[in-house]
This record gives C-alpha cells, sequence and structure tokens, in this order.
C-alpha cells in the first residue's frame, strides 16, 4: 500500500462544495471518480481543507492510499484524462505513511478577490465577488491589524459550525488594491466555518465606512456572531494551498492568479 499525495486545482462554481455528499455534484466525488480509474480500485481521497459549495481551489492538497504502480506522470496525465474541464491535478507524488492532508498541514491560505466597481463582472461571473459601493483600503487594512495572532474567532464563525475551539492562530493577513481590484491574503493554523468570508464582510464595513477602524476589534473581542458584518459571497474565496514539513518533499503550490 502506498501513500500519494496530490494538488488539485478547481473552480467551485458548478459544486456543491470540495466534501462528497449525496445527489450533489461535489469536487472530491469528480476527483476520487477520476482516481479510481486510473487505479483499477476504489480511491478515497482526503483534503487539506474543505471548501463550501461556490469555493475555488488553486491549491488545494489531499491524500489518498492506493496499491497501484503508477508514477508521477501516468496519476497526472490519468487522472487528468477522467476528470471535468474545470477541476485538475497538478502533481501527484508518493509521500512517507505519516503523512496526511489535513492532520499534518501546519498553515493553511486563502485569498479573497473583490471587483469594486459599479458593473458587475461578465467573464468572471461567480469567479470573483463583486461590490459596487467604493471601499477605503485603508481603512480596511488598519481594521485588520488586531485579527492577526492568537484570538477566539467565535464572532467570526458560522451558527452552525462544530469546532469545539473556537481559538485560531492568524499569522498573516494583509489586503491589497490595483485598480478596481481588491484582494485579501490570509494564512493561519486552521479556519473556522465561513471564518474567512465572515471576516471580509465586517472588514468590509469598515471600508465602507459604515463603522469605524477599532469596531472590528471590538466585535472580535464581543465574541458574539450578531455584532459582525455579513458572510461575504463565496465567489470570490479561494484556498491557495496548505504547508507542511520540508522532510515531505512535497513540490511547491501553483501561486494564485494575479489577473486583478
Amino acid at each position: 500500500m502506498k501513500r500519494i499525495a496530490a494538488c488539485i486545482e478547481y473552480c467551485g462554481v458548478s459544486y456543491h462544495g470540495w466534501q462528497a455528499q449525496q445527489h450533489v455534484p461535489s469536487v472530491q466525488r469528480e476527483v476520487e471518480r477520476a482516481a479510481s480509474l486510473v487505479a483499477n480500485e476504489d480511491i478515497t481521497v482526503t483534503a487539506a481543507g474543505r471548501t463550501d459549495a461556490g469555493v475555488h481551489g488553486t491549491g488545494q492538497v489531499v491524500h489518498f492510499d492506493t496499491t497501484a504502480q503508477r508514477n508521477r506522470d501516468e496519476w497526472r496525465m490519468g487522472v487528468n484524462t477522467y476528470l471535468p474541464a474545470d477541476i485538475s491535478l497538478v502533481w501527484a507524488q508518493e509521500v512517507p505513511p505519516d503523512f496526511h492532508a489535513r492532520f499534518r498541514a501546519r498553515r493553511r491560505s486563502y485569498r479573497y478577490v473583490i471587483l469594486n466597481r459599479r458593473v458587475s463582472p461578465s467573464y468572471l461571473h461567480g469567479r470573483v465577488a463583486w461590490y459596487h459601493a467604493e471601499m477605503d483600503i485603508r481603512a480596511m487594512q488598519d481594521a485588520a491589524v488586531p485579527l492577526v495572532g492568537t484570538h477566539d474567532f467565535s464572532a467570526f464563525r458560522a451558527s452552525g459550525c462544530q469546532s469545539r475551539d473556537p481559538v485560531r492562530t492568524v499569522h498573516s493577513l494583509s489586503l491589497h488594491q490595483s485598480g478596481s481590484w481588491i484582494w485579501m491574503d490570509i494564512s493561519a493554523n486552521g479556519f473556522l466555518q465561513h471564518m474567512v468570508r465572515n471576516v471580509v464582510g465586517t472588514l468590509m464595513r469598515a471600508g465602507r465606512k459604515q463603522a469605524p477602524v477599532q469596531w472590528v476589534r471590538e466585535v472580535l473581542e464581543g465574541r458574539d456572531r450578531t455584532r459582525g458584518g455579513i458572510t461575504a459571497m463565496p465567489d470570490g474565496l479561494y484556498f491557495v494551498g496548505a504547508r507542511y514539513a520540508q522532510r515531505y518533499g512535497l513540490p511547491d503550490l501553483p501561486s494564485p492568479c494575479r489577473f486583478w
């Protein structure tokens, strides 16, 4: 039995999230179907992070166990042959048996992309978030500062979040702007359900001058989800990667798209 790690890239527009579910399309189901055909046996895939419906991935790391004898190119070319056009396997390689895509990840990273203009996107519909009201990027940057570090993020978790511990460590959080494009990069040891989208929705209130910059700190310290901003739409959210110990020798993950 071998353990294989792989990097999956996908557009989430047509899927009800990463996780396999009954009667609805999922990214996991498509990857498992394709890998099973290449391996000629049933394959179950474990991912670094479960993305919601409509959320995309540029560096989703997965692992699976198999008795099939295939090299890197055979996994890559074979699996991609059976995947739909909106999902790709970027690389695959054998890893030690103690590797685990979810539990061995030291940090995970997301990017949230906003088109901030009066006209909605056309060819990028479903692939970026759109908000027509003008936002102040400097106010959003200042408001984000208190979120870095180890905190109780109860104010930024979904009401149905099943995590027993709301404490997470945000290693970095940065916001950038180029013309009509605004994007946020965030990296943490882990995320609560809807945490990134709730952070974005809360920062946007400061960016739209609907709340003062210091209000975001008050929301964080209040630990009350009802006091925060909206849950931002899933369209603009990308899972861009997970980081592991160097001893696993994983290839570099693809860089997030910089078309904005």
